[in-house]
């Protein structure tokens, strides 16, 4: 059994697109008093006094206790937990707008996946480096979330990660209802590089449906992607496990997977011959993907981490290379066989602690209502 969210605990989600305003539906049903800001205020007023958010979630009512307001400052009055969904690459402007208004203890939770484009900073750093906030009382959320399915009641589980466990039980507490199981963990790199890594090879993938290939490609890009993101995020300090788990493995598959993901449909138009700017005109809501890819592999080679394939994904977004010819079997200039795994320094014991991880995701998601609650 949940324990009971403490009466009247006040919340704030700033972003009312579909995630946020998602987001904000979640902690509702969970028992917080949740206020939602909106950018606009015509917006604000469907959603209090309509019970609706026709442009991001069309045909999804909305509970009775949800408020909305275009006011930053009522938004975050009182606020013990404000959750961020915001385009990433405007979360420092939102931050420094909000900063006089926040609660001097209140945690900030970002709900965002990606890195700003002028730093490669994560959410989580961008957080630390603006507001005037201990590191321990920041989280960040993360998983197969798609929205619509989410605010439909359809079961999912995400992952809530802080460096201090107490912080991510605290989020974790008010982000879980019937439909919406949060686990913990404390890999905040991993968890935030996993939820932005994925939307790079969604692109991916989206090229490749977009272009007519079938299964077996995008089997291989998924699988060959898992690499690349596991490489990566390891090499910025996060640990394999959780690109397994549900911030990586399993956000990566409903990511490519479903036609509700923005980088998916991003992709598959750029697939389909339109140019990136036509792509971007085309799509209604911020495709994170797109942005992310540039800092990326900036921070890649940093690093001298290959990510094959998200270069060819720069290379298609750039118009020099044909979206028919990005393949896996192209990520290497070398005919020599490879081995599967990148990585060769503890290479059995990576192995067994990457199964070991991808087993207990699928435990948990088997198991919702049971379990330790650890990611």
């Amino acid at each position: 059994m949940k324990p009971k969210v403490q009466p009247g605990t006040r919340v704030a989600v700033l972003g009312a697109g579909s995630w946020g305003t998602t987001f904000a539906k979640i902690l509702t049903d969970g028992g917080a008093d949740v206020v939602l800001w909106a950018r606009r205020p015509e917006l604000a007023k469907e959603i209090t006094e309509g019970r609706r958010n026709s442009d991001y979630l069309p045909g999804i009512n909305l509970p009775v206790g949800l408020r909305a307001t275009s006011r930053l400052d009522l938004a975050l009055a009182g606020a013990d937990q404000v959750f961020v969904s915001v385009p990433s690459q405007s979360l420092r402007e939102n931050l420094i707008q909000a900063e006089p208004f926040l609660a001097p203890n209140a945690i900030i939770v970002s709900l965002m996946k990606g890195v700003e484009r002028s730093s490669g900073l994560r959410m989580s750093e961008i957080i630390e480096q603006v507001l005037p906030i201990d590191p321990a009382r920041i989280a960040a959320i993360s998983g197969p979330n798609l929205a619509l399915e989410i605010a439909k009641e359809q079961p999912t589980a995400a992952v809530v990660s802080s460096s201090n466990l107490d912080t991510a039980h605290a989020v974790a507490l008010l982000a879980t209802t019937k439909y919406f199981r949060s686990y913990v963990n404390t890999d905040v790199i991993g968890t935030e590089f996993g939820g932005v890594l994925k939307n790079l090879i969604a692109v991916a993938i989206g090229i490749v449906d977009g272009v007519g290939y079938g299964e077996n490609t995008k089997a291989s890009i998924i699988t060959r992607g898992l690499v690349e993101m596991t490489d990566f995020a390891v090499a910025y300090g996060a640990q394999p496990e959780t690109l397994a788990g549900l911030a990586g493995l399993g956000d990566l598959i409903a990511t490519c997977q479903s036609p509700l993901s923005r980088n998916n449909t991003a992709g598959r138009l750029l697939g389909q011959g339109y140019s990136y700017n036509d792509v971007i005109a085309q799509m209604q809501q911020t495709t994170e993907g797109l942005a992310s890819v540039s800092p990326i592999l900036e921070l890649a080679r940093a690093k001298g981490v290959d990510m094959p394939i998200v270069e060819q994904v720069r290379q298609v977004l750039a118009g020099t290379l044909k979206p028919r010819d990005i393949a896996p079997h192209l990520t290497t200039d070398s005919g020599a066989p490879q081995g599967e795994r990148t990585i060769d320094d503890g290479q059995a014991h990576g192995s067994a602690a990457v199964w070991g991880a991808f087993k207990r995701t699928f435990d948990q998601l088997r198991h919702s209502g049971r379990g330790t609650g650890r990611n």
